[in-house]
């Protein structure tokens, strides 16, 4: 069961989405979120709290479901571990919503949708298309992701190097160290817009192999929480929240 201060039964399955009895007002969930995901979730300095659509997304959540989300900054190849651990109640990330993953967690009706981009150092102005036109080429993408089973299989490169973050693969990119990095698109396109790795390219005419959608996560024990969340998403997504959400985040 959810390992949170307060819970109690309280959903009645009958009835639109806004006739929902909601969980009391003092419940808390713990939900994990990564520091290194901008814009979905990341380390805002200046507040030393995680921000991000999936944080705005829980909270708003949270507000019609009647429970608090307390944010836990965790690396994202850890998050299912503590979930199914019990550390932390829920993910609000940039996570795939996959077979495997929904053989071991539950999630939530799909948020947003998106594939994976390939970027390459600034004075690379080749027009990569597929992995074939990289053959030879050593690539990086992140631990935990579905992109590195791909860029394994395909037999192109001599070398996938896994890293901790998407930053962390952009830095290496920039600095000339490695030849070309794949991760989630939109992730990708924000750090370049706010100018982080002025010697990144992103390479727009890049078809993207993995096209996934997100959503939130809960163990496979919580279907009650998931019903209170789902019916959530359909209101907000009625009333516009999320298409707000994802639009004051440039999206």
């Amino acid at each position: 069961m959810i390992r949170r201060r307060t819970l109690t039964a309280g959903l009645l399955a009958a009835g639109a989405a806004a006739a929902i009895r909601p969980v009391r007002a003092d419940t808390v969930l713990k939900v994990g979120g990564t520091p290194t995901g901008v814009p979905f979730t990341f380390l805002d300095t200046k507040t030393n709290t995680i921000q991000g659509i999936m944080v705005d997304l829980v909270q708003a959540v949270g507000t019609r479901a009647g429970f608090t989300a307390e944010i836990t900054p965790m690396q994202f190849s850890t998050l299912i571990a503590a979930l199914t651990a019990g550390k932390i109640d829920a993910i609000s990330a940039a996570m795939y919503i996959t077979p495997k993953r929904e053989e071991v967690v539950d999630f939530s009706t799909p948020v947003y949708s998106y594939g994976e981009g390939l970027f390459v150092p600034a004075g690379d102005g080749k027009d990569y298309r597929s992995f074939e036109d990289m053959k030879g080429m050593t690539v990086g993408a992140q631990i935990g992701t579905v992109y590195i089973e791909p860029l394994k299989k395909s037999g192109m490169f001599p070398e996938v190097k896994v890293y901790d973050s998407i930053p962390d693969i952009m830095r290496d990119v920039n600095a000339g160290r490695l030849a070309a990095g794949f991760a989630d698109y939109p992730i990708v396109a924000y750090n370049l817009k706010l100018g982080m790795f002025p010697s990144v390219r992103l390479v727009r005419s890049y078809k993207s192999v993995v096209v996934g959608s997100i959503g939130i996560a809960v163990r496979k024990d919580e279907g009650e929480l998931l019903m209170h969340i789902n019916q959530a998403l359909g209101t907000m997504k009625q009333d516009g929240t999320i298409d707000k959400i994802l639009a004051h985040w440039g999206l």
